[in-house]
């Protein structure tokens, strides 16, 4: 079995999602391939080869691909697709884009955001906004598969793996790049960082949402909200964790004036360990909370913060 994963990247850093669906391949077979499309990617070529049960890196480094174009990338794929048994993305935003395109081109079934490998036809997906687990098994002779980062660990490092040019360049004319908007942070990006503090709709507005900024400082942790908050228009949509958000996993999940409705329990239930701030004692939050605290979060977070 010959395994290909797509590096997730922004041209400028490899990100960890690639590392956890290299971990979710390594369940499959041992012949892993990690295809890296982008413009001036060295660093980020090094970075994947280090990834533990790498055996090569597909390295295509062209102008067309600076921007990650999901048409450009796609027909790439397709083009060094022969001889793969399975092809594997992050359920990223960059994924979700790329991969049903290329599942198309091959004229194949995808199987989205699996959490688990059962064997090398067989895998565990959530449905149901992640209230039952559903068995998957494709017979499909190329296995298309978004992966669930939050569901894998990162894998460990190894030295570094042979590279190898791909010489293909896809310049899709019927789409091109205009501009893009990203929100600067100083904080981790929430779908990576260890810790995340988010606020629902019991902050009652967005200027509230300071009273997480000292917490959040000093944990080290990214901002997070429920749809509910985002809805309301305390945050911008990019910080809203849940179903029809971003799926999260830390090690500490803080919740704080959330209820816990079962579209934001699918985005965060995964975490290592879960904190509950609300003042309503039938929350639900408080059923997949480790701990929980009743109580006004006016009075808790200045408390938290000064305790901290």
């Amino acid at each position: 079995m010959k395994i290909l994963v797509i590096a997730d990247h922004d041209n400028g850093a490899l990100k960890p999602e690639t590392s956890k669906v290299v971990n979710a391949a390594s369940k499959i077979g041992t012949d892993i391939s990690v295809l890296v499309a982008g413009h001036n990617v060295g660093s980020i070529v090094e970075a994947a080869a280090s990834i533990a049960g790498v055996s090569n890196v597909l390295v295509a480094d062209n102008a067309v691909y600076e921007t990650q174009l999901a048409e450009n990338i796609s027909e790439l794929v397709l083009s060094i697709a022969e001889g793969y048994t399975h092809i594997l993305a992050s359920a990223s935003t960059t994924g979700k884009n790329m991969l049903p395109r290329v599942a198309a081109l091959l004229d194949k079934s995808q199987i989205s955001e699996i959490i688990a490998v059962v064997d090398e036809n067989t895998f565990k997906r959530p449905i149901y906004a992640g209230n039952a687990i559903a068995t998957v098994q494709s017979n499909e002779s190329v296995k298309l598969l978004t992966v669930r980062a939050s569901a894998f660990d990162l894998q460990g490092t190894q030295a570094p793996a042979a590279t190898s040019v791909v010489g293909t360049v896809v310049d899709n004319a019927t789409t091109q790049f205009v501009s893009i908007e990203q929100t600067e942070s100083e904080r981790p990006e929430l779908t990576a960082a260890p810790v995340v503090i988010s606020g629902g709709r019991g902050m009652q507005n967005g200027e509230n949402f300071k009273l997480l900024e000292g917490i959040a400082d000093k944990l080290g942790a990214a901002i997070g909200a429920s749809r509910a908050a985002v809805d309301a228009g305390f945050v911008p949509n990019d910080m809203q964790v849940g179903q029809t958000g971003k799926i999260v996993a830390p090690n500490l999940y803080i919740a704080v004036g959330i209820s816990g409705a079962i579209q934001h329990l699918a985005g965060m239930k995964d975490s290592k360990v879960i904190v509950a701030i609300n003042k309503d004692p039938d929350a639900p939050i408080f059923q997949v909370a480790d701990y929980g605290l009743v109580a006004d979060l006016f009075d808790v977070l200045p408390e938290l913060e000064k305790a901290l």
